[in-house]
């Protein structure tokens, strides 16, 4: 192997394992977002915690792995409420709502409950996201 070969190979292997000589040393992922979800029935309040390494916190308890495809469903749930959460987006509740859920992303804040009028798909695809997390990896009965 040549000294230029030698030289690009100990920089690949350096720029590989940045990455994990970072999470080493103790740095903590970015949340992506986080979902504070309250409502009228048993078990509705919840604090989510959504970290763009996959983990995740629920009500403060410690905290679990999602699973790579419910990571990367995450990430674009975060970029499709970008715009919404800009622009503080706050949908007042309809009527016999049940479930209120207050959004925070790096873009901002969202409000919305299960019967606002106007909800859009990206957040009733948020709630169908945090319920899947706050009962299947969390194992919360809501």
């Amino acid at each position: 192997m040549t000294r230029l070969a030698r030289l690009v190979a100990a920089l690949a292997a350096t720029a590989l394992a940045g990455p994990g000589l970072l999470a080493a040393c103790g740095s903590v992922a970015p949340d992506l977002f986080t979902v504070q979800r309250t409502g009228v029935i048993p078990g509705a309040r919840l604090n989510l915690i959504v970290r763009d390494n996959g983990q995740v916190r629920c009500n403060g308890a410690a905290q679990r792995l999602i699973t790579d495809p419910e990571l990367l469903q995450a990430r674009q749930l975060q970029r499709d409420l970008d715009k919404d959460a800009t622009d503080g987006l706050m949908l007042a509740p309809g009527r016999q709502s049940i479930l209120t859920y207050a959004v925070t992303t790096p873009a901002g804040r969202i409000r919305f409950s299960d019967t606002s009028p106007g909800v859009q798909p990206v957040l009733l695809r948020l709630a169908a996201f945090t319920r899947e997390v706050a009962t299947g990896v969390c194992q919360l009965p809501r």
